[in-house]
């Protein structure tokens, strides 16, 4: 069918596709020519037609998922004229892709497609602005790139598959025609002191969802001084449209880089697209709605009542819609909730934002209007990532004939979503607007002071109790000791050397003996996460010997909000609670002795507070440069496997006296070990890192470490260099150490590429386990100084005894 004829015969919401469908040709991904979002990337997807038949067509889809039901699609191919490259990389007398027309990218951008902006009329003050769009868009921010004729600086590793530039269809693919795992595409060093929000418009087309290993697109932050990429976010959801994503990114003085990696997977037609990349300044939860892809604001489906795009010289409600607040004229756009489509009582309109992807707090602030005839309740909502709404904010009964500014303080310390919620008592309530969602960080009310900081809320006892207390009316109640290196003994949690926190000692121990450990105030209303390690030693039966309870109100209220059931005795094991209290609140630790007979030791160690739930916490993306092995062996692999090479456990290892009883991160988790009894004496064990980035200063390596039995052989880490053959001696240890975890620190500099390499040697006899946990990479100097043993046999303090 001819261009012009499918543009006719399409329904509005289509005609943008069946345009662009003519003017990008087969280099547009197969799967974005079915779906129901615009390739302009808004979230406006296909309505269809459904839904009120007089009202424009909302934003977002019906299922409320973001993206309409999956298609089998076929990824595009790679011209054959030309290696599927970068114009900038191609090879000399290779012809490129055609030039885009820059007509079609202006009305593409004009145009609008979502909302009521679909299909309308484009008079010549169109005209003006798509003219006023297409000049910003070559203005394009450092980072920022459309695609439209050029790769805006970005540059792909050859060392991996190649990206296509398809100049007709303004967006950069890779697809499995090559073989590969993944494809990297790099960004020209960046700069910025201030907050910036990255949008990327992406789409992954695969022909199974059902696939054991899916496509996946991943966006990094490479800082300059580090070894590590960190990762910012990740998608793997297959879609026959153009999706967006908004990312947050806080001011740095260091120079970065963002890196798009595209991991293939194991389906054997999958395609990878990216329409933009586009980088402003701000926050992204601030939007003016004039841009077509609304800032990354989605509708949350309902059959009756939506939020719809008002403005832009249109008035298809019956409702007399006002004019936009950041304009206002009949040009500019904003987000409105009309009651007319109202079926039911009560039922609600949301409009989401994207989600918070760095800690934020300050003043949010927004123009809304209200027009009502009986009863309109508008609320902002805050939902965390575990779906836990808390309001913020709600309108007056009073009515607001123009553009009010609402201000309310805002507190996002972990990731959470903004959501505006309009409900109507009837179908005559009359309409809300909103426009111009503005972001500070100083507080609309002027608060004094620090925001509450939860560090403070937590102690690793080091150097004292940091804000923690007793009232010692029970007792001596808690004690900080220390036990120096020793087989006999588990030192702290927090080196292995160091103090902890112990109770019911047998100068203590006594029926009923109950020891209370006070924490500092904490604000009410705030959602808390309290980890903490503990380990219990000589009791019969544990349950309840060690408790967590909350005193609220001068401790007058009290509620228990964890108790020890079971445990591994002797194990440092890891404990978390989330809670969230109305009041200020503090938490306290109680021991207790149930009998004479029964009474043992309560020991506590490295107790953190952080803000959300610990479940939310867990779906964080990783520490870059962290390997806890507890998924997997992360970086690391090994140059050879077999009986008599590392590997990774949970739990005590099968000989007895030697190896760790539980694992340093949690105590029932993952660490990496050699087994002695399948080795000979001399043999050696490796678990190399894959190459990391060299940099210049300093880095430091943490790790942890257990060297116990009396058959014990030697540990080493050594710095290899790329291009060199020698290895660096960096660390080592010699003969049992302790019945403890030990924490090793490494301070070195490579300015080149390089590998870190854990070297393991059996001793003498099988009771010669070793293992190795938590390793952790950091830019910067170690904070802490550790001297560096390179001698044999014990260390002089073995088994010294410190209270």
């Amino acid at each position: 069918m001819p261009c012009e004829r499918a543009e006719r015969q399409e329904k509005p919401l289509q005609r943008e596709k069946a345009h662009f469908r003519c003017a990008g040709g087969d280099a547009l991904p197969q799967v974005a020519r079915r779906g129901g979002v615009t390739p302009g990337g808004h979230s406006s997807l296909g309505h269809s037609g459904l839904g009120p038949r007089r009202g424009p067509t909302p934003l977002g889809d019906r299922s409320g998922t973001g993206r309409p039901p999956a298609v089998s699609a076929v990824p595009p191919r790679p011209s054959p004229a030309c290696p599927a490259a970068l114009p900038s990389r191609a090879p000399p007398g290779c012809r490129g892709p055609a030039q885009p027309r820059r007509a079609g990218r202006a009305r593409r951008r004009s145009g609008g497609g979502g909302g009521p902006r679909a299909g309308r009329a484009v008079t010549g003050a169109r005209f003006v602005l798509a003219a006023l769009r297409l000049a910003g868009a070559a203005l394009l921010s450092p980072g920022s790139c459309t695609f439209e004729d050029s790769a805006c600086g970005y540059q792909w590793d050859y060392a991996h598959l190649p990206w296509t530039l398809h100049g007709e269809g303004h967006y950069i693919s890779v697809d499995t025609s090559y073989e590969g795992e993944k494809a990297v595409l790099s960004s020209p060093d960046l700069y910025s002191e201030e907050w910036s929000c990255v949008r990327l418009i992406y789409q992954i087309a695969r022909t199974s969802d059902t696939s054991p290993d899916p496509a996946r697109l991943n966006l990094y932050l490479r800082q300059e001084g580090e070894s590590f990429d960190r990762l910012l976010w990740s998608a793997k959801e297959p879609s026959d449209s153009w999706l967006i994503a908004s990312l947050d990114l806080t001011n740095s003085t260091k120079k970065y880089k963002l890196v798009l990696e595209a991991k293939m997977g194991q389906d054997k037609s999958t395609s990878i697209a990216v329409f933009e990349i586009k980088i402003t300044s701000g926050y992204c939860i601030e939007c003016d709605f004039e841009e077509n892809h609304l800032c990354g604001y989605v509708n949350r489906w309902n059959p009756n009542v939506n939020w719809f795009v008002g403005g832009g010289n249109i008035r298809n409600s019956q409702s007399i819609l006002p004019k936009d607040h950041t304009l206002n004229n009949a040009l500019g756009h904003y987000m409105y909730v009309d009651s007319v489509y109202v079926k039911h009582f009560q039922e609600v309109a949301q409009l989401i934002s994207p989600k918070t992807t760095a800690p934020i707090s300050g003043c949010l602030s927004f123009y809304y209007q209200l027009k009502q005839e009986s009863s309109i309740v508008f609320t902002v909502y805050l939902r965390d990532m575990s779906g836990f709404y808390e309001e913020i904010w709600k309108t007056d009964s009073a009515l607001n004939a123009d553009w009010a500014l609402a201000e309310v303080d805002f507190n996002a310390p972990y990731p959470m979503e903004v959501i505006f919620e309009v409900a109507f008592n009837s179908a005559k309530g009359g309409y809300v607007a909103l426009d111009d969602i503005s972001f500070s960080p100083v507080y609309c009310s002027n608060q004094t002071g620090a925001p509450f900081n939860p560090a403070n809320a937590g102690c690793n006892f080091e150097e004292d109790l940091c804000n923690f207390y007793q009232d010692h009316k029970d007792g001596p109640g808690w004690s900080r000791v220390k036990v120096k290196r020793n087989v006999y003994r588990a030192g702290d949690h927090t080196t292995g050397f160091g103090y902890y926190l112990l109770a019911n000692t047998k100068f203590t121990s006594q029926p009923g003996y109950i020891g209370r450990l006070y924490g500092p105030t904490l604000p009410g209303n705030l959602q808390f996460c309290l980890r903490f390690y503990y380990a219990l030693y000589g009791f019969f039966k544990m349950s309840g010997t060690l408790a967590v309870y909350i005193f609220e109100e001068n401790h007058v209220v009290q509620e228990k909000i964890w108790s020890v059931l079971d445990t591994p005795k002797g194990v440092w094991t890891q404990a978390e609670i989330s809670f969230k209290k109305p009041m200020p609140c503090k938490v306290v630790f109680v021991s207790w002795c149930k009998s004479f007979w029964d009474c043992g030791l309560v020991a506590l160690d490295d107790v953190s507070l952080s803000l959300g739930s610990c479940q939310a916490a867990d779906l964080l993306l990783p520490t870059p440069g962290e390997c806890t092995f507890e998924k997997d062996e992360c970086v690391f692999t090994q140059k050879k496997r077999g009986r008599g090479s590392w590997h990774r456990k949970r739990g005590p290892t099968p000989t007895s006296y030697t190896g760790p009883k539980g694992d340093h991160t949690t105590g029932v988790g993952y660490y990496m070990y050699i087994e002695a009894s399948n080795m000979v004496y001399g043999q050696r064990a490796y678990l190399v890192s894959r190459s990391l980035r060299g940099t210049s200063g300093k880095q430091c390596l943490t790790f942890f470490y257990h060297m116990y039995g009396a058959g014990t052989g030697l540990l080493s880490v050594y710095l290899k260099k790329e291009g060199d053959d020698e290895e660096i001696p960096l660390w080592r240890r010699t003969g049992e150490q302790s019945i403890s975890w030990l924490r090793g620190l490494i301070e070195y500099e490579s300015d080149r590429n390089y590998q870190i390499i854990f070297e393991a040697i059996r001793g003498v006899s099988i009771r010669s386990d070793t293992a190795i946990d938590d390793i952790l990479f950091q830019a910067g100097p170690c904070l802490e100084v550790e001297e560096i043993q390179f001698s044999s046999g014990y260390p002089d303090s073995l088994n010294e005894l410190e209270y």
